[in-house]
């Protein structure tokens, strides 16, 4: 399946570009593995993973025309994503101001592998990248369907590691704050960028 796979190669490269540069998840990772620690991320990371796999899968078995025929829905998917975000980015930026300390069980809701997985589903951003993906990338010939499936396979394991990177920085930046100051600071910044790049997100839409 690979060796009929000609646009394999700049796939990867968009993969990892697209999964590895600051968005919604991605910040989604980073404060709660600051909180929670690396091991508390990865049902974030699993769920963000296999829901934007499974959606660049739905899109190339042609969910995605019947997404486009009914704008209404995609503008309710989108403003029910941005409402939701713009909640997280309110969470974090009035996250307790205590020092990072994964070992202390904290009121703070966590982010559960289901919210990850829905905050895909109703992510508009994330039905558009994947509509463009297979429409560059899927090809048009007899192998169509298998590109597809390979589409889905690829991004899952290229977005796992770039998404994990960012859970290492979280529990790594914990290890370094070691006052209520820089615990607000962060959280503060953490809130603004995730209600920032929502704001982005349903802009460019």
């Amino acid at each position: 399946m690979f060796s009929t796979f000609p646009t394999l190669v700049p796939f990867l490269l968009f993969a990892f570009v697209a999964s590895i540069t600051p968005g919604p998840t991605n910040i989604l990772v980073l404060s709660n593995s600051v909180r929670y620690g690396f091991k508390a991320s990865l049902p974030i990371i699993f769920g963000a993973c296999s829901s934007a796999a499974l959606i660049v899968l739905l899109m190339g078995c042609g969910f995605g025309e019947s997404l486009s025929r009914v704008p209404l829905l995609q503008m309710a998917m989108q403003w029910i994503g941005v409402a939701w975000l713009s909640y997280l980015a309110w969470q974090i930026f009035h996250s307790p101001s205590e020092t990072f300390d994964t070992s202390v069980h904290s009121n703070h809701p966590r982010t559960s592998f289901w919210s990850a997985v829905r905050l895909q589903w109703i992510n508009a951003k994330a039905w558009t990248m994947a509509m463009a993906v297979v429409s560059v990338f899927a090809g048009s010939g007899p192998d169509r369907f298998n590109h597809v499936i390979c589409l889905s396979l690829v991004f899952f394991l290229v977005a796992l590691p770039c998404l994990s990177t960012w859970a290492l920085l979280g529990s790594g930046m914990a290890q370094l704050a070691h006052s209520t100051k820089t615990t607000r600071s962060f959280y503060r910044i953490m809130g603004l960028l995730l209600f920032g790049s929502t704001c982005l997100s349903a802009w460019v839409v």
